[in-house]
């Protein structure tokens, strides 16, 4: 459950929608009214969907997924970044490329040229370079990390995306439906909230809307990560009981029985029966003997 409330929203303008002229039909179950040629958002429904996408996000989080943030418009960039990056997730800020998700491969391939730039220059090998050769890899790694260096931690397709305007990021929202990747994101009123499965209403170009979504969803994804971080300490405190009431029986069963085996009956089926088998029936059968020669 996020901890904004109606009046918080209404200071921060999330209300605040597009002029009419410019709004999607699509968008009409969340307006509440039109007011001087502007749409309002129905704030009501802002605070439903927003706990809606909360919740789904703090599972993600506990289940250890990556959620990449994505947002290149000029309000949102530093927000985003600034947000982001404390709760440890990719980020999009600069420029979307086409194929980041469905030709994640070649993405991939761009991170480790990253990678393998900065191995060069940790190993000496850099030094081998000539002057010419040494800008052409500098330039590169600038223009890389620029692009992708933001995700480079991200090893694998995101299990979730969050949009700040799908108009503007239609590329990256077009790339995460066909590969059925699940979207959130912030819906103003000339967008579509149909494209998106967790829509959250609300104005998506005053910064401190968008700073006041962005917080709430960041601080569902901590506790997510909170979650899943007591569970993990639980589970091994479990395992180590475990272990020790195991070790305790396995002594006790070992060591004490053996003792027993080995010292008692041992001696007492090797030493006396043996002796009377032994001696006894020999010192009979030469007697007899004897008596039998001497008759």
């Amino acid at each position: 459950m996020s901890k904004l409330n109606f009046e918080t929203l209404l200071e921060a303008g999330v209300h605040f929608g597009h002029l009419k002229r410019k709004w999607n039909p699509a968008m009409a179950p969340y307006i509440f009214e039109e007011k001087k040629g502007i749409h309002i958002i129905d704030l009501n429904k802002t605070i439903v969907h927003l706990d809606q996408a909360c919740a789904a996000m703090k599972q993600i989080a506990k289940s250890g997924k990556k959620v990449l943030f994505v947002a290149t418009k000029k309000q949102a960039k530093e927000i985003v970044s600034e947000r982001v990056t404390k709760v440890n997730m990719p980020y999009v800020t600069e420029r979307w490329t086409g194929g980041m998700l469905t030709n994640f491969q070649t993405t991939r391939k761009s991170i480790r040229k990253m990678s393998t730039i900065d191995k060069m220059k940790s190993d000496g090998s850099w030094e081998t370079l000539n002057k010419r050769e040494k800008l052409f890899k500098t330039r590169q790694r600038e223009k890389l990390e620029k692009t992708f260096g933001s995700i480079s931690d991200m090893t694998r397709q995101p299990a979730a995306i969050f949009i700040v305007d799908i108009l503007k990021e239609h590329i990256a929202l077009a790339e995460a439906r066909r590969l059925n990747i699940p979207t959130f994101a912030m819906v103003d009123t000339n967008s579509n909230p149909k494209l998106v499965d967790f829509p959250i209403p609300a104005n998506d170009d005053a910064t401190k809307s968008i700073a006041l979504i962005l917080d709430a969803i960041c601080d569902a994804i901590r506790e997510g990560l909170e979650n899943r971080k007591n569970l993990k300490a639980s589970d091994k405190d479990e395992t180590t009981k475990e272990t020790t009431t195991v070790e305790s029986p396995v002594s006790e069963t070992v060591e004490t029985p053996i003792a027993e085996v080995a010292e008692a009956p041992v001696a007492e089926a090797i030493e006396t029966p043996v002796a009377e088998t032994l001696e006894a029936p020999v010192a009979e059968a030469d007697t007899t003997t004897e008596e039998k020669t001497e008759e």
